[in-house]
């Protein structure tokens, strides 16, 4: 639990120092996206199926916290740095480091606790390797989503 509560602190405090992009109204759709897609996928690898679960299997309210408050500054760095106005081979580098630097955080998780909090059941890494660039390509594709929707509107008023 203290690896949580330390890497919330530093995430969120991160998150919102170094945002130079995202909007207020934007972070708002990404954080709730965010926890809305992790719940929904979750319901499924997490609870049916049994493939990694965070604390104890099961419904846990200790497992709320890296859903509300962990992974949303995680996206909100992703969509921040992201270089949107360079070529795809710079936005497939960024994805790729991206990617690493998940993986290396999930094998922190994976400790014992008081520092670890997550734990594979069917799991493997690599199954995160695969998964993680499609997650984040889908949450490039709503914030691209959303920008169009706040151009839209802009024009309208």
């Amino acid at each position: 639990m203290i690896g949580l509560l330390i890497a919330i602190v530093i995430f969120n405090v991160l998150g919102f120092k170094t945002n130079k992009l995202l909007t207020g109204n934007q972070i708002v759709h990404i954080w709730l996206f965010t926890i809305a897609f992790q719940v929904l996928f979750d319901v499924f690898v997490e609870f049916k199926y049994h493939a990694y679960w965070y604390f104890d299997q099961g419904l846990d309210l200790r497992g709320i916290l890296p859903h509300v408050f962990l992974l949303p500054p995680v996206n909100m760095f992703f969509l921040n740095w992201y270089p949107h106005k360079k070529g795809w081979v710079k936005k497939l580098i960024y994805l790729t480091c991206f990617v690493i630097a998940i993986l290396i955080y999930e094998v922190i998780t994976l400790l014992p606790e008081p520092w670890g909090y997550f734990h594979y059941g069917w799991w493997k890494l690599w199954h995160a390797v695969i998964l993680d660039p499609i997650l984040l390509l889908i949450l490039l594709s709503f914030y691209k989503w959303i920008c169009k929707l706040e151009r839209k509107a802009c024009l309208k008023d």
